[in-house]
């Protein structure tokens, strides 16, 4: 016979988003399992394919759950500048950390070093179970709780599911959550390449004709990850190319900026969708990151959307629970899902925005276009404030995503 394990939640997924919901709740002394399909090791060797630029609000969730300690210093690549620039045009706006009297704007990690710290963390709770190596079977949903099976036999029940399952999440598909979703038309090519001239610290983007193309600082002085974004059909002939003709297309398109590119990895590509589930949370569930929404990668946000949602989490059930509530009781979630979706929405417009009012040939708008990143560069409250919200720093944020130091 299996017993039965019972928590306050349950997290599936054990990525970024999941563990550090997990490891904020058992700061709140609640019992947490994750459940986690794959299983998490240290970044080591090259650069990995997948990284996050990290705003200032989830390092300091981060910091504040206590793993930012657990990254590898040798493998993050602050950034103190931010260049933008629309191909072939005079428009161009550039940020510097220090106009604002802050260290960085930003840190350039791999997903896999993020995951791999916060693992480390939350080995160090006796109430959280991090089942690793283990597909979710079945759920059920009950009144006052609900039952997963593991494809071990093994049982868990919760008071409250979290799904941080990423975006073809199971569990939403699972509890029958419909989409809204569109196809970004793209497809974003991501590899490591070494640069002939040295990235200085610089995140750089160019507004290309076809798409964005991201050029973030890593740990290495000429080391540089690209985000590369194009038709699906560009996608194919790109990745067809042997790796010399794609070192002269990529130094082509960025105009030579850090002079010869070279390709030091695989080249991979994947299609770009924006997805929004129609709730995020129900009686004894919510979705958090990837499962929730997915957005355009082209300001890099998608990670801090999610780092927001295990926050937001964080705060409101450790509250209902603190005040002796039902945590999975969907009246007392509807809060956390108004929430959570005024977010979601917010960053999924401004993307949205972002990719239509750069992209195409049109001659006025690209004139337009140009004139006013031109304006914008030379107002500095103006620039302060687009430097702000990239960083993160929103009047409705999370605690856990707020600096515990005292203001002066």
């Amino acid at each position: 016979m299996y017993q039965t394990q019972t928590y306050d939640v349950a997290i599936i997924g054990g990525g970024m988003v999941g563990l550090a919901t997990a490891i904020g709740l058992a700061q709140a002394d609640m019992s947490v399992v994750v459940i986690d399909a794959n299983t998490i090791e240290a970044a080591t060797g090259d650069p990995k394919l997948r990284v996050s630029a990290i705003n200032q609000a989830s390092q300091q969730l981060l910091s504040n759950l206590g793993a930012w300690q657990y990254i590898d210093t040798d493998r993050i690549g602050p950034y103190q500048k931010m260049a933008v620039w629309t191909k072939d045009g005079l428009g161009k706006i550039n940020f510097d950390a220090n106009s604002i009297n802050q260290p960085t704007l930003g840190t350039i990690i791999e997903n896999q070093a993020i995951n791999y710290a916060l693992a480390q963390r939350a080995s160090e709770f006796d109430n959280i179970t991090h089942i690793q190596g283990q597909r979710l079977e079945r759920a059920a949903f009950g009144e006052r709780e609900a039952w997963l099976t593991l494809a071990s036999g093994d049982n868990v029940s919760a008071a409250l599911v979290v799904g941080a399952d990423g975006a073809n999440s199971w569990v939403r598909q699972q509890c029958q959550i419909p989409l809204t979703f569109w196809d970004y038309g793209h497809h974003a090519i991501v590899a490591t390449v070494r640069t002939e001239v040295r990235h200085d610290k610089t995140a750089r983007q160019a507004f290309l004709p076809d798409g964005p193309l991201a050029m973030l600082p890593l740990y290495e002085d000429n080391l540089s990850s690209i985000v590369w974004s194009v038709s699906p059909a560009q996608a194919e002939q790109l990745l067809a190319l042997d790796d010399n003709e794609f070192n002269k297309a990529l130094t082509c398109a960025f105009e030579s900026r850090l002079g010869l590119c070279e390709v030091v990895s695989e080249r991979h590509a994947f299609p770009l969708r924006m997805r929004y589930a129609r709730h995020f949370a129900r009686h004894r569930l919510v979705l958090a990151g990837d499962a929730a929404h997915t957005i355009h990668p082209l300001a890099g946000q998608g990670v801090n959307l999610g780092f927001l949602d295990a926050a937001s989490i964080v705060q409101m059930v450790a509250e209902l629970h603190e005040n002796g509530k039902d945590v999975g009781d969907y009246r007392h979630l509807r809060a956390l899902e108004r929430w959570r979706k005024a977010d979601a929405m917010e960053m999924i417009a401004a993307m949205e925005g972002f990719k239509r009012l750069f992209a195409g040939t049109n001659p006025l708008k690209n004139t337009l276009l140009n004139v006013g990143l031109s304006l914008l560069d030379n107002v500095a409250s103006l620039k302060t404030v687009f430097i702000k919200q990239a960083m993160g720093n929103k009047a409705s944020l999370p605690k856990l995503c707020q600096s515990t130091k005292p203001t002066q």
